[in-house]
């Protein structure tokens, strides 16, 4: 392979959610880690499972099951949290478990059917073939709304 072949290869951390595989760009994860119960918090979502205190900063957990519609996760200690940077925003995805690293080329993702309708069509943006196993590119951008207020912290 050239390595403008390598280059233009996409990395990707695939993970489960029930029977479903997912994967999201490598370059948003920040860590992974064990699960931890969280704190919940009023008012929120229903996908917004609570917080957690990641060294000093309160991290939002969304459970990923239940943001794509599935039936929410009742998490045991062999679930995983991904850490994800959205729009510089640090969010905890509730994952059932995370597979492994897939190196993609551009023309490897396929655009999902019209069929799915808008809600699917605004989580995942793409479809790829690994061995046996379909996998949904998450659109991480839409995974949580976008703040409201003026008033981000720096």
């Amino acid at each position: 392979m050239s390595e403008s072949a390598n280059e233009a290869q996409r990395e990707l951390i695939s993970f489960r959610v029930g029977e479903q595989f997912f994967c999201v760009d490598i370059m948003a994860v920040r860590e992974i880690r064990g699960w931890s119960p969280p704190t919940p918090l009023p008012q929120s979502p229903l996908f917004v499972t609570g917080v957690i205190n990641l060294r000093g900063q309160v991290l939002p957990i969304v459970d990923m099951a239940a943001r794509l519609g599935l039936p929410p996760a009742e998490a045991t200690a062999r679930h995983v949290i991904i850490v994800v940077s959205i729009a510089g925003r640090l969010v905890g995805v509730l994952v059932d478990a995370v597979c492994d690293i897939v190196a993609v080329a551009p023309d490897a993702l396929q655009q999902p059917p019209d069929l799915t309708g808008e809600a699917a069509s605004a989580f995942v943006t793409g479809l790829l073939t690994d061995e046996d196993r379909l996998i949904s590119l998450v659109a991480l951008d839409n995974l949580i709304p976008p703040l409201d207020t003026g008033s981000q912290a720096a």
